[in-house]
């Protein structure tokens, strides 16, 4: 479209402004970039929520004990409640429509031994479904199963950092280990995506820990995991049905906020979800008033750079360049600065991001990225913000006459 000596001609100009174009291409290079890294900054935002609730189920009700805040039934107030078996079955029976499985949880800790090593490790007594709830990754033997609980046997399932603690490079599977007194065999080394508190955990058969306990059947919580296939609306529904229904089972008033806590892990997922969509959302409208600043920025150098070149503009058309020809001329030269320096922000902002990883952790941003599409995008509208910000003045300015071009000081 433009001949060699109009591409001549624009490097002569650039080498003889190189302040001029180095701000040009700055304010454009530096708009895109900040672009880049606080959409990649918002998009690790989001990734950090995700990281959160993704090493466990979300299909997960916890279903937690509290004491009674009023009288009710003839009960008084403060009145501490309790869960047992029977409270399992009876919600297995009752909403077997609607869930996969319930587990219960029974928390404790405790010294374990196993030769000259020893070490305080959290225990948890639970049922073979509870594998599912923490996405528990089996690297050696098995989980707990249903004849662990049937037999009450005393089996352990340890996390891969007790393993290390205790056996070094030992295999810990078929060997004993003792816990606060009681000696388990090993049947099994998990790992968890949830990190190294989840990895010094060991589970144990919750009729196991019963027994040991005088014979109890009480238990500490209950885990259930309902059905994905019910969606939200349908968690929300299944978490008051069973809300009401162990209120009226251990005669707790329906009003009572205190008797049983549930944490609905999906509420709270889409809660979450929410909140990382407004902070993006935030973040990308920073990001957006960045490229802003940047047109705006580029269109005031431009306007400059036109009314330095008036006069010259004016011997151009004295000696008969056409109006196009003078427009051409700036536009193509708006239009190169914009582009090199717009893909050199955004390849700049990239690199940055990609070599963040996880080191921004501590500032909830994990792993921050942007859509190699959405930078490109943004680096396009830039440039043609460009053009036309070169296109405006430029336009005027080969409107002028000669006589009065010549003029301008």
């Amino acid at each position: 479209m433009f001949s060699r000596d109009a591409w001549k001609e624009i490097f002569e100009t650039i080498q003889k402004n190189k302040l001029r174009t180095f701000l040009s291409g700055f304010t454009v290079a530096i708009g895109i970039f900040i672009f880049v890294v606080l959409y990649g900054f918002g998009n690790g935002l989001t990734n950090t929520f995700n990281k959160f609730f993704g090493d466990d189920a979300t299909n997960v009700l916890f279903i937690y004990p509290g004491n009674t805040s009023v009288p009710y039934a003839g009960y008084k107030a403060n009145r501490r409640i309790e869960f047992d078996n029977s409270d399992l079955k009876d919600i297995e029976e009752n909403f077997a429509m609607f869930i996969d499985y319930v587990t219960p949880r029974i928390n404790g800790n405790g010294m374990v031994k196993y030769k000259n090593e020893s070490n305080g490790y959290r225990t948890r007594a639970v049922g073979p479904s509870h594998q599912y709830n923490e996405k528990t990754i089996m690297m050696k033997g098995r989980f707990i199963n249903d004849l662990d609980i049937e037999n009450k046997t005393k089996y352990a399932v340890i996390g891969r950092l007790v393993e290390e603690d205790l056996f070094g490079r030992e295999n810990a599977i078929g060997e004993f280990i003792d816990i606060t007194g009681s000696s388990y065999k090993v049947i099994g080394v998990f790992q968890d995506d949830g990190g190294d508190n989840e990895e010094r955990m060991i589970y144990i058969p919750y009729s196991t820990k019963q027994l040991i306990d005088k014979n109890t059947d009480k238990i500490n919580q209950i885990i259930l995991g309902f059905k994905p296939q019910i969606g939200y609306s349908g968690a929300m529904t299944l978490e008051k049905s069973i809300e009401k229904f162990l209120k009226s089972k251990k005669f707790i008033n329906p009003n009572d906020q205190n008797g049983i806590f549930i944490n609905n892990v999906a509420d709270n997922l889409k809660q979450n979800q929410q909140l990382a969509k407004v902070l993006q959302l935030i973040v990308s409208f920073v990001a957006l008033g960045t490229i802003i600043a940047g047109i705006i920025g580029i269109s005031n150098i431009m306007v400059f750079v036109v009314k330095e070149r008036t006069k010259e503009l004016g011997i151009r058309k004295a000696l008969g360049a056409t109006p196009k020809a003078v427009i051409g001329t700036i536009l193509l030269e708006s239009i190169f600065i914009t582009t090199i320096s717009g893909f050199f922000g955004m390849m700049m902002g990239v690199v940055l991001l990609s070599s963040m990883g996880e080191k921004l952790e501590a500032y909830f941003i994990t792993d921050p990225y942007i859509d190699m599409g959405i930078a490109i995008f943004a680096t396009i509208l830039l440039i043609i913000c460009g053009a036309i910000a070169g296109y405006v003045p430029a336009r005027k300015a080969a409107r002028i006459k000669p006589i009065v071009a010549l003029r301008d000081e």
